[in-house]
């Protein structure tokens, strides 16, 4: 969790074809990502993240839409080093944390991060965070003001500093960050533009209003 919050950025990779996943998370790599989630309903999850830990052994790779415990354990096995789920689940949190591995839980209402926390989440992932937009993310940070959380959903480059000016932890980025690349011209294309993304964030005014969950 100190790396995922030290660079405030999750790219989930989720793909309809297995092929090319390994050519997007190498182009996010040099792109500067540190922190990888390949989605479960990417075909050929539990491989990919297997290939990437051996690829990218500096770089955290987890699995995302993690919405049981059965998913947990084929997803640990794999070799995964964080979960993320859409939704709450203290048993997918219990039997992660039993490998010490970290969880980022799904939670939209006041009452979702309230369960999320006594189940004891790691961080909270506001899902979707862009349908409810900035205003509601900034009200859920009154009562919750110590939380380590997540923006996930419509985070986009225009956007995403004003997200992280909330004083929240970080953003996961998806479909905005990730996408397929079939040639060397779509490739100098994403890696361009996630090296121009991570130097955004990076270099944001936002950390110093970052909020932490205690460990």
């Amino acid at each position: 969790m100190a790396q995922i919050e030290t660079d405030r950025l999750v790219a989930i990779v989720r793909s309809k074809q297995e092929e090319t996943v390994s050519g997007t998370l190498s182009c996010l790599v040099e792109g500067g990502v540190k922190a990888l989630e390949i989605t479960s309903n990417t075909p050929g999850y539990r491989q990919q993240i297997s290939i990437a830990r051996n690829k990218f052994p500096d770089v955290l790779v987890g699995a995302g839409t993690i919405t049981d415990p059965e998913k947990a354990q084929y997803a640990i096995n794999a070799g995964a080093q964080f979960l993320v789920t859409p939704n709450v689940s203290s048993d997918v949190v219990e039997l992660a944390h039993k490998h010490n591995i970290p969880v980022l839980m799904g939670a939209l209402t006041p009452t979702d991060v309230a369960n999320a926390l006594h189940c004891q989440a790691d961080a909270i992932k506001l899902f979707p965070a862009g349908d409810m937009g900035i205003e509601y993310c900034k009200s859920l940070l009154g009562p919750y003001n110590d939380i380590s959380l997540f923006a996930v959903g419509g985070i986009h480059f225009d956007n995403v500093l004003e997200w992280l000016q909330l004083g929240i932890a970080g953003v996961g980025m998806g479909n905005a960050l990730t996408r397929p690349v079939t040639s060397e011209t779509e490739a100098k294309a994403l890696i361009d533009f996630t090296k121009e993304l991570v130097h955004r964030i990076r270099n944001s005014d936002a950390s110093q209003g970052q909020i932490y969950m205690d460990e």
